[in-house]
């Protein structure tokens, strides 16, 4: 009981910390200028995988390798199925072509990468190394895309008003507040999910993919349900892919290049949990394409998926009987039929003219 205290107060203290980061770095940013385009592609994109950030940094640094890519490669598949679904279940999503022709793509590659450097069973400092600079490369190839589509420079965001001119100290006083949230929240939460796998008799793989994973995701479904409700559908989807691709080569290089050693990759994620995250980024592309939306529909097959997915760990987990004829269902029927209803779906609208990529 206790343990599972402390795992919320965790998750209470990530996203207030989140939140607060956010604030205050975007006061900053306001202050000296920064254009609104640099904020949003740095602060936002920082600010929603900061729980993951801070969990995955933490656990990596304390040798709990299996919750820090647990938590990486669970948060990606949240996003895109649960996160993703939901949106699209409150309202159809609309899709940009950007995300289209360049985020997913990415994404993909993305994905592509990690599952390449982990078939060693290792991804090691190196592999950290390259996948941060590829965070560095992705958020040099928005800005210069940002400034294309505006036609010319950013315009400077207006100074801070003189009336605010006084409390310069309140921003960074928010920044760091913001910052120590974090480290004591997922100190906690990686104490507590340790905890509470070993009273389960359960790996502290499982919790990373499941607890900790839709815990630290919990910015991203803020700020993608909200958008939803507020007819803002291209951010919510911008959302979760930069969110996704901001994991991958941000929070895990990050987290490879802090451990000693690397962060290792247990069997169990290479030949599954892996696979799932890379299809998932996969199946974006023709859903996304189709219509250039994502129709409730389609957030209702993603939800499905998430169920189904998330029942598969744990039954695995814990040895249950039916785990087997549960498999050969997935595998024999069900993915093959949904397969094949977005390749039918993905030719009727490639036939109908190259929409999705004007």
């Amino acid at each position: 009981m206790i343990d599972s205290l402390l795992l919320v107060l965790g998750l209470v203290l990530l996203t207030a910390g989140a939140e607060v980061l956010v604030r205050g770095a975007a006061g900053i940013a306001e202050r000296f200028g920064i254009p609104p385009l640099i904020v949003g592609l740095t602060v936002v994109a920082f600010g929603t995988s900061a729980p993951e950030f801070a969990v995955s940094l933490g656990a990596a640094w304390s040798g709990a390798a299996d919750l820090a890519i647990g938590n990486v490669v669970g948060s990606n598949i949240f996003n895109v199925l649960l996160i993703l679904g939901l949106s699209a279940l409150i309202r159809p999503l609309a899709v940009a072509s950007q995300l289209i022709r360049v985020d997913v793509p990415l994404m993909i590659a993305a994905s592509l990468l990690v599952l390449l450097f982990a078939l060693d069973g290792r991804i090691s400092r190196i592999d950290g190394a390259v996948l941060a600079t590829g965070l560095i490369a992705y958020l040099g190839l928005q800005i210069r895309q940002g400034r294309r589509e505006q036609g010319a420079e950013p315009t400077p965001m207006p100074a801070a008003a003189p009336g605010v001119a006084g409390h310069w100290w309140r921003d960074p006083l928010l920044v760091l507040i913001g910052l120590a949230l974090l480290v004591f929240g997922s100190r906690l939460l990686v104490q507590a999910a340790v905890a509470i796998a070993s009273a389960l008799g359960v790996g502290e793989l499982v919790i990373g993919i499941t607890i900790v994973a839709a815990g630290t995701s919990l910015p991203e479904v803020a700020t993608s349900v909200v958008a939803s409700l507020r007819g803002q559908r291209e951010i919510a989807v911008g959302n979760v892919v930069g969110s996704n691709v901001f994991n991958l080569l941000g929070v895990l290089g990050l987290a490879a290049l802090v451990s000693p050693t690397g962060i290792a990759v247990a069997a169990q994620v290479l030949r599954f949990d892996l696979l799932v995250m890379l299809a998932t980024a996969l199946a974006c592309l023709p859903i996304f394409f189709t219509g250039r939306e994502i129709a409730r529909w389609e957030g209702g097959l993603f939800l499905f998926f998430y169920v189904a997915y998330t029942a598969y760990v744990v039954m695995a987990a814990t040895g249950h009987a039916a785990l087997g004829q549960y498999s050969a269902a997935l595998l024999g029927f069900v993915l093959p039929l949904t397969g094949l209803t977005l390749l039918v779906l993905l030719v009727r609208d490639l036939r109908a003219g190259p929409r999705g990529w004007g």
